[in-house]
């Protein structure tokens, strides 16, 4: 693991770290709404290293210790943060990457493998979907006093079970441990947790899914509260030669109890 580092690109400050070494092929991993680096694990990231690639992670703005905006005013698109994967790449020198969008990032992955695919050399879709089927039924405890840093680190233990719905693999202590670490380098955690919502979604511009022509793969939890799993199979349908990979017992997550599958998958797939 690399020390997290400061980029200013795009008139922004995003945070950035890396794993493993620049020589080998580039893992870019971009995380969802609401959730900064932290939640692509350190382990998980270390064992992608372990198995000979560059792994990037990073924390998209409002996140993290990247630039955030007021809460309920985002001033940027989702343009925006497709550029701000570019402009990582472009500081990292990396001239193309496994790209890997997670759940709300989905969005960001399809931006970068349909709009630049020179940057592109695979694609991995997780816990996503192509929006047109039904979200799940989840109940989200209800919003906290944001000025109470207890309160608040409550909510995002019960949101984050939320998310992982039925699944077994739900471990509160670990998950408040890694809220406590969020928390503690996050600014504004109620812009965090509000202006991605609120964003103007302005990509892709130049097709949706079944103009991606890369390699891709898409991962999808066996019990996903959010997008339930024919979510996941009807994005695998919309793209041409997609693979698809279900994590057993995973909801709206990439438990350590999948890993064992998830890892040499990606590793598979981005070779």
């Amino acid at each position: 693991m690399n020390p997290e580092q400061l980029l200013e690109v795009n008139d922004v400050q995003l945070c950035v770290q890396t794993f493993g070494d620049h020589a080998d092929p580039a893992i870019l991993l971009i995380h969802g709404a609401c959730a900064s680096m932290l939640w692509w694990e350190d382990e998980l990231c270390e064992r992608l290293a372990a198995g000979r690639r560059f792994v990037i992670r990073f924390d998209n703005r409002d996140t993290g210790r990247s630039s955030y905006c007021p809460p309920g005013a985002p001033n940027y698109a989702h343009s925006d943060l497709v550029a701000d994967a570019l402009a990582i790449l472009d500081a990292l020198h990396v001239r193309r990457a496994h790209v890997v969008g997670r759940s709300m990032a989905g969005g960001t992955a399809l931006a970068l493998a349909v709009d630049h695919p020179d940057r592109v050399a695979t694609v991995t879709f997780v816990t996503t979907t192509t929006g047109e089927l039904p979200m799940g039924q989840v109940t989200f405890p209800p919003e906290p006093d944001w000025a109470d840093p207890g309160e608040v680190l409550d909510y995002l233990v019960d949101s984050t079970a939320a998310y992982a719905g039925e699944s077994p693999h739900f471990d509160a202590d670990a998950i408040r441990e890694l809220a406590e670490r969020d928390l503690a380098r996050t600014p504004s955690i109620r812009s965090t947790m509000t202006n991605h919502f609120l964003i103007d979604f302005d990509t892709p511009r130049k097709g949706g899914f079944g103009d991606i022509r890369v390699p891709s793969l898409v991962v999808h939890g066996e019990v996903d509260p959010v997008f339930p799993l024919d979510h996941g199979e009807a994005l695998r349908a919309a793209i041409p030669g997609a693979g698809l990979l279900v994590l057993p017992k995973a909801g709206h997550e990439v438990p350590p109890e999948t890993w064992d599958v998830f890892v040499p998958a990606l590793l598979e797939h981005t070779s």
